[in-house]
């Protein structure tokens, strides 16, 4: 009788399967950004190794949004913090699911950690022990997709157009939902999503710049602790 082999249920290839439908997602993500940074003057060169570099969807595309020749650094270095500050949290919260890796692996996980990446670790964690191996088969083919579906979108760039034309802007916000929408629990999570949306939409109606990232952000995590504090004075 042929032996069957078990279930690789932590290692690399199971990281792989988890990760492949946001791939799926992301791949035109990516080339909506390799072709916004063609409309803005940047070679696919450039806008490939801004990809591999930077690593970060939301604040790319941001900084796109108000790039010009010269570019303002300080502006853009500026929108990349108020986008990317949500980091200090994902990490703080993952960083916790991480004991058992060492101090080196640690620090390069958070170095490729994105909202995809993160949600999915959450995720895991609640479920089993997350290994260094699991957590690379989400990093490396979700950054080599990243990185070289930005490369596809740069290259094409100039036959594809504007992206809204197409409707491929709404992949970015889309994920977004998907990811949202999987650590639905109650209607507590109703209330924080609620009020960091409520929050970011009127910042952004009166307020300059991308501060409504940052002003959701806030909203959501005083109401979250608001929620917190108001369970363990009843469990009291």
């Amino acid at each position: 009788m042929r032996a069957t082999r078990p279930r690789d249920d932590d290692g690399f290839l199971d990281g792989m399967r988890t990760i492949t439908p946001l791939i799926v997602a992301v791949l035109p993500i990516g080339m909506v950004f390799g072709s916004v940074a063609a409309t803005k003057g940047l070679s696919p060169l450039e806008a490939t190794l801004m990809s591999a570099f930077v690593f970060a969807g939301g604040s790319q595309f941001v900084a796109m949004d108000i790039w010009t020749h010269p570019a303002s650094w300080s502006a853009v270095g500026l929108a990349a913090l108020l986008v990317n500050i949500r980091h200090v949290l994902m990490s703080a919260s993952l960083g916790r699911r991480l004991q058992p890796f060492s101090p080196t692996a640690r620090g390069v996980a958070m170095l490729f950690l994105a909202d995809e990446i993160w949600a999915m670790a959450e995720a895991r964690s609640r479920l089993a022990p997350l290994t260094v191996r699991w957590f690379a088969g989400l990093v490396v083919p979700f950054y080599a997709a990243w990185v070289l579906s930005t490369l596809l979108g740069a290259t094409l760039g100039a036959f594809l157009g504007d992206p809204k034309a197409f409707g491929l802007d709404f992949a970015f916000p889309a994920v977004f939902v998907v990811l949202v929408m999987g650590f639905w629990k109650d209607r507590q999570t109703g209330v924080v999503l609620a009020a960091s949306a409520v929050a970011a939409l009127v910042v952004q109606k009166f307020v300059p710049g991308v501060w409504y990232i940052a002003a959701g952000a806030a909203a959501g995590l005083v109401v979250s602790a608001f929620q917190t504090t108001g369970e363990e004075a009843l469990a009291s």
